[in-house]
């Protein structure tokens, strides 16, 4: 897995797989398409991968920046559609892919 300061997830090809480690929780993450995702890590909302909507990440003031995931942010998704999930500060993201889903990594990683 290769390391990165941030992820514009809008672009992303299914499959291509990112670990997010924050201050509290490491959380994998795979894209579906679009800002749908597979994601587990939480003990309690989703010890076991589930389906969920990326939303983004936000500063400490909650200002969302849509389809991004940075290191110093807090990342944003939802559950189900409706239930929305606020992390702790993320720390370290890392990305992995799959052969189909190299096209689109050089120009969405930083």
């Amino acid at each position: 897995m290769t390391s990165a300061e941030y992820v514009d997830f809008t672009n992303l090809a299914h499959g291509v797989r990112i670990d997010v480690e924050t201050k509290n929780r490491h959380y994998l993450i795979e894209c579906l398409g679009g800002g749908a995702i597979l994601i587990s890590g939480h003990p309690e909302f989703c010890p076991a991968p589930v389906t969920g909507h990326l939303q983004g990440s936000s500063d400490r003031t909650g200002v969302l920046e849509p389809g991004l995931i940075g290191r110093g942010k807090y990342l944003r998704f939802l559950l189900d559609d409706q239930r929305p999930i606020r992390t702790s500060r993320v720390v370290s993201l890392h990305f992995g892919r799959s052969d189909a889903a190299a096209s689109s990594i050089s120009s969405t990683v930083h």
